[in-house]
Order: C-alpha cells, then sequence, then structure tokens
C-alpha cells in the first residue's frame, strides 16, 4: 500500500487543517492542536507510563536514548494498543503530510516525563545541519499528558528558526541559555503540539514537584532512516493486530 492509499483510509485529508493553521505552521515552526486526546485518555496514557517506567526499570528508554532526570521510554508502538492514536490521528498526520510532503513515516514513538528540579535541554534542531527553507526531513508532535506551564518544563521553540537555514550548534555560543525569541509551548493536556523538527527547540527546568509528561510521535521523510527500525523493533503480534494502513505508516508492510 502507498502512502497517500493508507493517509486516505486513515481519514486524513488536506482539509484538516485550516489556511491559517498552515501558514502558522509554515511560518513559525510549529502548530498547537487543542483536545487531540480528551480526560480519559490523558489519564489511561499517562498511567501506562508509569506502569512501563516501573517495569522497565533501569532500562527504560534504552531501545534508543536515556537522559538524566527525566523518565524516558521507547519503541512505544511495541508496548500497547493504548498508544496507537499517537500515528492514527488524522489532524497529526494531516499536519505531518503538509511539512514532509505524501511519502513519510514513523521514525519513533518515545515517551519523556521531566522529573522535579530536572529537565533542561540546550536548545537543538532533530537533524545534523541546517537546511534550506522548504527541504523538511523530520518532523515531531509532542502529546501533552500534563498541563505545560512556564513552571514544570514545557518545552520552548525559536519561533521561524526552521526557515533560518542555520543549525543551533552553528548559530549559537550557549544553547541553554535563554534565546531572546523563544517561546513557552504552555498548553493544557490533551493538547498535540506539531513542530518542525529542524525548528530550534528544547525542554525548559521542571520548578515544580510533579514529573511533566509527553510523548514524542516523530516522523520522517520514507527514504530516511528511522530512529526506531519498526520492521526489528515490533513483535510479530503487534504487527498482526495493526490494519495495513497503520503498517503502512510504520512502514512495516
Amino acid at each position: 500500500m502507498r502512502c497517500e492509499e493508507a493517509l486516505a483510509q486513515l481519514n486524513v485529508s488536506q482539509d484538516l487543517l485550516s489556511h491559517d493553521e498552515k501558514q502558522f505552521l509554515d511560518e513559525q515552526g510549529y502548530l498547537p492542536l487543542p483536545e487531540i486526546m480528551n480526560h480519559a485518555q490523558v489519564d489511561a496514557l499517562r498511567t501506562r507510563f508509569d506502569e512501563l517506567v516501573e517495569e522497565e526499570g533501569e532500562k527504560a528508554g534504552t531501545e534508543v536514548h536515556q537522559e538524566a532526570g527525566t523518565n524516558r521510554l521507547s519503541n512505544l508502538v511495541d508496548k500497547g494498543e493504548i498508544f496507537e492514536i499517537c500515528f492514527t490521528h488524522p489532524r497529526v498526520l494531516a499536519a505531518m503530510r503538509h511539512v514532509l510532503g505524501p511519502d513519510f513515516r514513523l521514525s519513533s514513538l518515545n515517551g519523556r516525563a521531566a522529573l522535579p528540579g530536572q529537565g533542561l535541554q540546550g536548545l537543538h534542531a532533530d537533524w545534523g545541519t541546517g537546511v534550506e527553507p522548504g527541504d523538511y526531513y523530520v518532523c515531531n508532535s509532542i502529546w501533552l499528558l500534563s498541563d505545560f506551564t512556564e513552571q514544570n518544563g514545557a518545552t520552548r521553540v525559536v519561533p521561524g528558526s526552521n526557515r533560518s537555514g542555520q543549525h543551533p550548534k552553528d548559530a549559537l555560543d550557549d544553547p541553554t541559555a535563554p534565546h531572546p525569541d523563544e517561546v513557552i509551548l504552555t498548553a493544557p493536556a490533551g493538547t498535540v503540539v506539531v513542530f518542525n523538527s529542524h525548528t530550534w527547540h528544547g525542554g525548559t527546568l521542571n520548578q515544580t514537584t510533579e514529573p511533566r509528561y509527553g510523548l514524542h510521535a516523530y516522523y520522517t521523510r520514507r527514504n530516511q532512516k528511522q530512529q526506531t527500525d519498526q520492521r526489528a523493533s515490533l513483535s510479530p503480534e503487534t504487527i498482526e493486530r495493526l490494519s495495513e494502513a497503520q503498517r503502512t505508516i510504520l512502514d512495516v508492510q
């Protein structure tokens, strides 16, 4: 099945995003999509997150990445049907198609919870070099399982940096320092924030007493390497459970 056919079967169409939303995503490099998840879905996903952290212990996140001061999870496609919303939601997939074009695939589905007093990241991009505006290879989405606030480590972005042609490693003396143009992505739990992964971004410091939870559904052009090789990482039981359209988005047909 071609990617376009899979998107059609998953009810993805170009009119799921308004002209203003597409323009904002193009110009600013990010787009909040409110109320993608309801309260029950948020609670269930956060509960499953904590269960996996407990079950996996020191191995949690090792399939992709561990980070001091956070609870990390990886390869979530293989860890429960509950996570299927993260790679099948039509509005989010419509945004991915808008940024990456009609031929893309899931690169990875991971989790990150910034712990109290932790979580500060330097500004970075999820690609090794700067790119020409419009020539984008990767796009991410943050699934907010907590309210994101200025106090609890919400992600910051530099709007328009996706169109700068520069990479933060080459442009910034201190990527951890506040940037004069940065915006803190504050929004209620249940929101999904899509952001062009060439947009400079990073977690901020969690100054509260509770973890700040998010999932990251990360996509790439179909001809680029996946962060998590879905074909190698998914169990036969998971692959069998998925529809043909879902398998196409994961590239495990």
